[in-house]
């Protein structure tokens, strides 16, 4: 059964407040920080050992053929090729509204300055293997990343004995990823922080992982650029006496069966929604094919919170900062402004978790750990750089040399002021 909390809200915030992200431990980091030092001292021979211990997989080599890829598309189910290309539309559709531009200022005399919006050259994607297979994660990245303009594409995926899930191949073929290396964990972060023989070095790294690739890509940001440190999943449920406890409770356990560690919550005003949803969530999950996971989710990791106002509801909400959010309150968008904290948004009863995880577009990469306090969905905006230009005229640098030097001086910078004089019998 879920536990139901019943205190008051300073209480339940101060609580929320205490929760730490725990994506790693010393123990782990000192296994992954060995890793990287290995792989970059030798490169692909310490990958390919890594990838015999951990994967007992003896590669020759890393890179998948085309024809491996095309053959994974071309004998893949139909309705399962279809569910991709719809999956692919929707991303698009919604992702190119995301789509920036670079901006050129001469409104004063003499000056021109401006903005240059410049793809990501190479991007690495990181895409899990083990027990279950995501397709929609390489969606997911790989289509913004298009959109942006990425000239290359690199995706790695942990080796499999009976070769790679052919679903993942054909998504990455649909999305137009460019390379593929049966790679995984932390050895296939440091080679594509760092180059290989085999594997490119590339300028950003994106995709969830499991604690051993996160801790990885923490250490190698500065030397790469990195999505985010991706921790379980979470779902926020917001929810009255108008709810149905069937769907909020499918809908939590849709997210606990991914983790142990996952994140199921309802915060509601209705003590008798909340008992309803605890005793429909065990009756659903006597017949959850991950039971165990799920199980584990709901009673370690997951609660729900009973509370008198509305606007309480959104006050511990925005606070827990959840992956998903679900609004099960008539006229849902009528809540939108009071949301301040939260990956992505799910609205009303028929907008059910799932959908944003496959077909409905938004991307499903979202902060977790209630980094969604500062941090955003990935978007086509992760895959490109800024830079800056300006021009003056010698009329347009005489009108305002002289607070150039002012400040300069103020400083302490002689030099700077100096440049700037330089130019003055000019």
């Amino acid at each position: 059964m879920m536990k139901i909390i019943t205190d008051t809200l300073e209480n339940q915030l101060q609580q929320v407040s205490q929760r730490t992200a725990g994506l790693t431990d010393p123990e782990i980091e000192q296994r992954v920080r060995a890793i990287i030092e290995n792989v970059q001292k030798n490169g692909d021979d310490a990958v390919r050992d890594y990838e015999k211990q951990f994967d007992q997989v003896d590669l020759t080599q890393f890179r998948l053929d085309d024809a491996t890829i095309d053959a994974a598309y071309e004998n893949l189910d139909p309705d399962l090729k279809e569910a991709l290309e719809v999956a692919k539309a929707n991303i698009t559709s919604f992702h190119k509204k995301e789509i920036e531009y670079g901006f050129v200022d001469a409104e004063k005399p003499g000056v021109i300055r401006g903005q240059k919006v410049i793809p990501l050259a190479t991007v690495g994607l990181y895409v899990p293997g083990g027990t279950a297979a995501y397709p929609s994660s390489v969606l997911m990245n790989a289509v913004p990343a298009k959109l942006a303009g990425v000239n290359r594409l690199v995706m790695v995926t942990p080796p499999q004995k009976d070769g790679i899930n052919p679903a993942v191949l054909a998504a990455a073929k649909i999305a137009g990823v460019d390379d593929v290396f049966q790679l995984g964990g932390a050895q296939a972060i440091a080679a594509l922080a760092y180059g290989t023989q085999s594997v490119p070095r590339v300028d950003k790294i994106l995709g969830p992982g499991n604690i051993y690739v996160a801790t990885a890509k923490k250490m190698v940001f500065g030397q790469v650029a990195i999505d985010m440190i991706a921790g379980p999943s979470e779902i926020g449920i917001i929810a009255d006496e108008s709810a149905k406890p069937k769907q909020i409770a499918a809908d939590l356990l849709s997210q606990a069966e991914h983790d142990k560690r996952a994140r199921p919550i309802l915060v509601t005003n209705s003590e008798q929604l909340a008992q309803a949803v605890s005793a429909e969530v065990e009756a659903q999950l006597q017949t959850l094919p991950r039971e165990e996971i799920a199980r584990t989710a709901v009673e370690e990791q997951g609660f729900i919170a009973v509370l008198p106002t509305i606007d309480d509801l959104f006050t511990l909400m925005n606070a827990i900062a959840p992956e998903h959010l679900e609004v099960q309150l008539p006229n849902p968008t009528d809540y939108l402004s009071q949301i301040k904290n939260a990956g992505s948004v799910f609205l009303g009863q028929y907008a059910s978790e799932p959908l944003g995880d496959y077909v409905a577009g938004p991307n499903h990469i979202l902060p977790t750990s209630g980094t969604a306090r500062f941090s955003s969905p990935v978007g086509v905006y992760d895959f490109v750089k800024r830079t800056q230009f300006i021009q003056y005229t010698g009329a347009a640098l005489a009108q305002e040399a002289q607070y150039v030097t002012k400040l300069a001086r103020v400083e302490g910078l002689e030099g700077h002021a100096r440049a700037i004089e330089a130019r003055e019998e000019n």
